[in-house]
């Protein structure tokens, strides 16, 4: 069972303020959590989002990207402006937890965290309505369809910093395995690209006692599933990251039978542009060449995903300079290294300055874990950290 952490520093208000309210911010998130709902289907999730910030005096826009929400609130005479995001999907998983608050939806579950992602910022956006101080515009952005890597892009399309103009943009997502509580911080490549990759490997099926009268393609599968890792290990500089990963192979039905066809999915990763191409072009290539050498044929649908995630120096520093004057040294992880998996907020940083932020989730299952919970625990530091960075950005 998570613990729920509340910040009573006398003296800080931020904290304060967060901690009066902090037992609705959780009962929200169990709710939330109860309630998972999947890409571009997040209609509850979003009047819920959509009723607490108009009854706190934000302008809300609806419908940006779907369901996306945008609220706007803006104070003195300032000119700049601040945009903090959140998702609020879940994924196609069955939970597995057994909590109180589990998902009441077969299949369904924030085994991400998004839940907890909207609660921190419904939250920080609470404070800073009722007490915030700042001289400027804040927009909280709470986006849809991360899961699928669609969200962000639909809502860039649809013109969300034509119609809600900010200076930067700031994102953050909880990590398992960091102690609960503490921030990572990554200037440049933090997080991977990620493409996808179907191959399916074209034989000659018959009788499996008669395997010249075939073209195998099971055979030459198992050949191209071995080659693909000399993509990385020969093709890749080795001071680069790449990842090649078959997670998926389906073929033939009996044991008895070679089949007339094998096809298998594939991800892609890297933290480069470079490094991603030459995945791109490499991965196909093999798989011609490796399916023609069998006398097979490799029928090839290479799609990209979304871009390495490249958090912008200036507005990183400013990120980690935050909070290390909220929270002090010992809740930074100094050595925090850049993450493998990926996430779509990329989009939104190759359009504006910005960074994404890391908080540790504590000892729990991983993240898309039917096991996963988010722990309550982070809501309260991490909410006053986004208060905290509204009211620098904004001073």
């Amino acid at each position: 069972m998570n613990m729920i952490v509340k910040d009573t520093q006398a003296g800080d208000a931020v904290e304060r303020g967060i901690g009066a309210y902090l037992d609705e911010i959780v009962a929200l998130r169990h709710d939330l959590h109860r309630h998972p709902e999947l890409a571009f289907h997040e209609h509850r999730t979003s009047e819920i989002v959509v009723s607490r910030l108009s009854s706190w005096g934000y302008e809300v826009a609806t419908g940006i990207g779907g369901t996306g929400v945008v609220a706007t609130l803006s104070r003195g005479e300032g000119q700049r402006s601040i945009g903090i995001r959140a998702d609020m999907d879940a994924l196609p998983i069955e939970e597995a937890t057994g909590l109180a608050h589990a998902s009441v939806h077969r299949g369904v579950m924030h085994a991400c965290g998004h839940d907890g992602h909207t609660a921190i910022l419904l939250a920080a956006g609470r404070y800073l309505a009722e007490a915030g101080r700042f001289d400027g515009t804040v927009r909280l952005i709470f986006q849809p369809a991360e899961e699928i890597g669609a969200g962000a892009r639909k809502m860039l399309s649809e013109g969300l910093f034509e119609r809600f103009p900010v200076d930067a943009v700031f994102g953050l997502h909880n990590w398992p395995g960091v102690p609960t509580g503490q921030f990572g911080f990554v200037a440049g490549a933090a997080m991977a690209s990620v493409d996808q990759c179907n191959i399916t490997i074209v034989g000659k099926g018959g009788h499996g006692a008669e395997p010249q009268l075939t073209v195998d393609p099971v055979l030459a599968t198992a050949s191209l599933i071995t080659a693909l890792q000399s993509v990385v290990s020969r093709n890749v500089d080795p001071q680069e990251m790449a990842v090649v990963t078959v997670g998926s192979i389906h073929g033939g039905s009996a044991s008895n039978v070679i089949p007339e066809s094998v096809a298998l999915k594939l991800t892609m990763r890297a933290f480069n542009e470079a490094t991603r191409a030459l995945l791109g072009e490499q991965v196909p290539a093999l798989a011609c060449a490796q399916a023609e050498s069998f006398g097979a044929t490799a029928e090839v649908d290479y799609r990209r995903g979304f871009p390495a995630l490249i958090n912008h120096r200036a507005e990183t520093e400013l990120a980690r300079s935050v909070a290390l004057e909220a929270f002090g040294p010992g809740q930074i992880v100094s050595n925090f290294k850049p993450r493998t998996a990926s996430e779509d907020f990329a989009f939104m940083l190759e359009e504006k300055a910005g960074s994404y932020l890391f908080v540790g989730n504590g000892d729990s299952a991983s993240l898309h874990s039917a096991n996963y919970d988010f722990n309550d625990a982070i809501i309260a530091p991490a909410a006053r950290y986004w208060v905290r960075l509204v009211e620098t950005f904004l001073a």
